[in-house]
């Protein structure tokens, strides 16, 4: 044997003992969403595909084809997430206007979206992952079929204008059908828009697709009592009954129809929504009461200053009645905010509120405002405030006028010199919107026959230095930028007219937020070069500040309880209300202990990227495969929880992250947390007899200990015991350690105590747990629960007939006398140099024997081929033959 062959006996050696050990690759498993699917033709469709037991990059790679009806044998690629040029020519189009995509839930789970279903689109599609094993085992692909249906769902209301007096009835009709050949169920809700500009519907009646009335939190009330009713009338007819109405109902109704159909996972899909044409409802209060009154921020002024008026209304029901308000100055019009807040200038006030000198405002139902900027001796005067109430928002006359008490309005000349005055419009921008600064220069000369410029400041908020320049307007008409502030030159613009100067700044994002301020500068006419200015002033900061768009997400606070049988599988569902469409939403669910001290224990976060991130609590392997989150849904979520124990007990509950791209990144705009949900157990009335005793034990480290668990009295006959010894945690969270099942298998959820855990069974009640190794972690709280299974019949199920908990074992670690073979036991890398070294040494020892023996018979082997061509002459001297 050469050296080579010695190597290969090694190798072959060390392979034996991989396969001893278990260290082989396990099976590449390829799942694909259950079908036949059926969906109607344009919508959105999700196709889930994951993969697992792969070996290689925790990111694996999807591609997606279909078989066509036509040609079930062909293979036609669609999309993949690695190779641009893999789909065919008739899905490049779709796939490039992302018509069709692949999002990636996690590293091995991906979900292929369709946005707009077409009938070309049926068919067998299969999910493959490409190879990253170092050799092919198990499954690479799964297929599934979808099936595309036409949309027959058809929904339809007549359109009214309806002005009712409170306590009056409304009754309005919706048209429903479809003619699907499909199994499907209907749902039909009524919903409620409080005004024109309202986006997010409020519900008011809906029946189910399980043929269930539930009523919008607003209407609950008025439901329990018969004032809001919903009829079917005929096969296709839904009336929808309001009794007694209030200004509250003042707005837009309709009707809105879902189809639904069951899919074969037993999970329920709206496949089609229709909404009907709108309904406006003007609810008119039988209130007649009304006050204004009239309030000036200051009320003497100097010219340049700005004036800030408020007129209040004070009227029973406010928020559902129409008022007009009318400016006036010395009894004359200024200008006029109709009920829907629409504003009118009087012809001499116009100009002035182009150039933003004048500004009125609703920012409510009884809150108007007049704004005056740069007040001039013109402004002198009392200013008062007319209120008229409305019928109607369109009616021309008024139901009752009121006018307020007069305030005077001193305005002081200033002196003479240089002043400017900065202004916005609006204060306050949303992100993406542009707003614009106006820097106003006044002064006791003519400006515009004097050179001028003017120089924009700027300071972040909060602040974190000085005002530092943006750019400079010379009067040549040159920009000199600051290199610094570059970002601001490609969305900035710059303007000049007449004595004003204006920065305009496009798409704001939230670095934009903050004091801008300008400072002005004037030179003698006719000097080059400028020199030094003879003139020079800032104007007042003003501020700006960028807000994130609102969030509308709601998920439902209703508290609810989930009841399962020991070790059953089991969901708790997360469901949301309403959600932006263009969002992503992550989940963080939760859990309270029964025990607790009212601390939630963080189980699972799934981040709006999809990826996943367990809590402390919950991070052990054995603990992350039970516990899943899941999206069934658009709009809910799951929490399964797989093999349910007692120590799962608890209030559980999701919160709920709303997530939106904009011009600069991912922004948090609002979160939502769900009600509670209560996990509890089905439990047997009768209880078994245990042993209740409370105890302490002492363990020193490195011994074993035996904690009792002792069954007393008689059971059924026929009947099987089960096990499941727990530990009290910190936290409250009853953990198990190992469970003996009614059949007789153990398991042992914990892997890091697997090994150092038995049950010794010495008598049929006895389910003592004996810890070997104790360790000083091992220290706590203890407890087992036994229960008592019986078979239905031949070949049935198992129930649970009776349970008992046995007292609680309260265990101590003492610290281990230190010995040499402890210190080298406590060292897990001295420990595993000791037993490999002796391995080593033997496989080298055996090497070099080899390698010597080999040598050793080449050289004999020489030996003797040289003797056999000597011999020995008569005379004992040696001859060669």
């Amino acid at each position: 044997m050469g050296l080579a062959q010695c190597l290969a006996a090694a190798f072959l050696f060390l392979l034996v003992l991989a396969i001893l050990f278990g260290l082989t690759p396990a099976q590449r498993v390829v799942t694909v969403q259950q079908g036949p699917l059926h969906r109607v033709r344009g919508s959105h469709v999700t196709l889930w595909c994951k993969v697992s037991g792969y070996q290689g990059p925790a990111e694996q790679n999807f591609q997606w084809s279909i078989y066509l009806p036509s040609a079930p044998e062909r293979e036609v690629q669609i999309v993949s997430t690695v190779d641009p040029s893999f789909p065919y020519a008739i899905y490049t189009q779709r796939v490039r206007g992302r018509g069709i995509y692949v999002e990636r839930v996690q590293g091995d789970a991906v979900l292929l979206h369709i946005t707009e279903l077409q009938d070309r689109d049926a068919g067998e599609y299969e999910c493959h992952t490409p190879n990253t094993d170092e050799r092919y085992f198990g499954s690479y692909s799964a297929k599934m079929n979808l099936s595309v249906i036409a949309d027959t769902l058809s929904a339809s209301m007549a359109p009214q204008v309806l002005t009712l007096t409170e306590g009056d009835v409304v009754e309005l009709t919706c048209e429903v059908s479809k003619s699907t050949t499909q199994h499907t169920h209907l749902s039909v809700g009524w919903y409620h828009l409080r005004g024109a500009g309202e986006h997010q519907a409020e519900e008011v009646l809906t029946l189910s697709k399980d043929f269930i009335l539930k009523p919008g939190p607003s209407y609950m009330q008025r439901f329990l009592v018969g004032d809001v009713r919903l009829n079917k009338v005929g096969n296709t007819t839904y009336k929808l009954f309001l009794g007694g109405v209030k200004p509250s109902d003042q707005g837009q109704l309709y009707c809105e129809a879902a189809e639904w159909i069951e899919d074969p996972d037993k999970t329920w899909k709206d496949i089609s929504r229709k909404q009907t044409e709108r309904t406006s409802l003007t609810v008119m209060s039988q209130g007649r009461d009304l006050s204004v009154d009239i309030a000036a921020a200051e009320n003497s002024l100097s010219e340049g200053d700005t004036l800030q008026l408020n007129c209040t209304v004070e009227a029973q029901k406010s928020g559902s009645r129409h008022f007009q308000v009318i400016w006036l100055l010395n009894n004359m019009e200024v200008a006029r905010v109709d009920p829907h807040g629409v504003l009118t200038w009087e012809e001499e006030y116009e100009e002035r509120a182009k150039l933003g000198q004048l500004r009125a405002l609703k920012p409510s139902n009884t809150i108007y405002a007049l704004t005056i900027y740069e007040v001039g001796l013109r402004d002198n005067g009392t200013y008062r405030c007319s209120v008229s109430e409305m019928k109607t928002p369109g009616d021309l006359h008024g139901i009752q006028t009121n006018l307020s008490s007069g305030i005077q309005v001193n305005v002081k000349p200033i002196g003479l010199g240089l002043h400017a005055m900065l202004r916005s419009r609006i204060a306050t921008v949303r992100h993406g919107q542009s707003f614009e600064l106006v820097c106003q220069v006044s002064a006791n000369y003519t400006l515009e026959e004097v050179p001028a410029s003017v120089r924009w400041l700027f300071q972040p908020s909060p602040p974190t230095s000085p005002y530092h320049e943006l750019v400079q307007v010379f009067p040549n008409g040159t920009v000199a930028w600051v290199a610094a502030q570059s970002r601001f030159k490609e969305k900035a613009q710059l303007m000049k007219a007449d004595t004003s100067f204006g920065l305009h700044i496009h798409s704001a994002v939230a670095a934009d937020e903050g004091t801008y301020q300008c400072e002005v500068e004037v030179w003698r006419r006719n000097v080059l070069p400028l020199g030094q200015p003879v003139a020079t002033t800032s104007s007042n900061p003003v501020g700006i500040k960028v807000v994130l768009p609102e969030s509308k997400l709601q998920v439902s606070m209703e508290d609810s309880s989930v009841e399962v049988a020991s070790s059953a599988d089991t969901a708790i569902e997360c469901r949301i209300v309403f959600a932006q469409n263009n969002s992503q939403l992550a989940v963080t669910w939760y859990l309270l202990p029964p025990l607790a001290d009212g601390t939630p224990l963080q189980i699972i976060r799934a981040n709006y990227g999809g990826v996943l991130e367990y809590g402390p609590e919950f991070s052990s392997p054995a603990q992350k495969s039970r516990f899943l989150s899941q999206r069934v849904s658009s709009n809910v979520f799951w929490l399964q929880i797989l093999s349910a124990n007692l120590g799962d007990q608890g209030r559980y509950y999701c919160v709920v992250e709303e997530w939106l791209w904009l011009v600069d990144g991912w922004y948090k705009l609002g979160e939502g947390t769900s009600g509670r949900t209560t996990l509890e157990f089905k439990l047997p009335e009768r209880e078994l007899q245990a042993d209740k005793t409370n105890r302490s034990l002492s363990a020193r480290e490195g011994e074993e200990v035996t904690l009792p668990c002792l069954l007393q009295g008689a059971r059924l006959p026929g009947t099987h015991l089960s096990a499941t010894w727990f530990q009290v945690k910190k936290s409250g969270l009853d953990s198990p350690l190992l469970a003996l099942h009614h059949d007789g298998t153990i398991q042992l959820p914990q892997e890091g105590r697997a090994g150092r855990l038995y049950l010794r069974r010495p008598a049929p009640g006895d389910f003592s747990l004996t810890l070997t190794r104790v360790e000083s972690s091992d220290a706590g709280l203890y407890y087992c629960r036994v229960q008592e299974w019986q078979q239905q019949g031949e070949g049935q199920d198992w129930a649970l007939q009776a349970s008992a908990r046995s007292g609680y074992t309260q265990l101590s670690t003492i610290p281990p006398e230190s010995t040499v073979m402890s210190r080298i036991c406590s060292s897990p890398s001295l420990l595993n140099f000791i037993l490999c070294l002796p391995l080593v040494l033997i496989l080298l020892l055996a090497l070099a024997v080899s390698c010597w023996y080999c040598k050793y018979r080449k050289s004999k082997k020489g030996n003797i081929t040289e003797n056999q061509l000597m011999e020995l002459d008569g005379n004992g001297e040696v001859k060669t033959t």
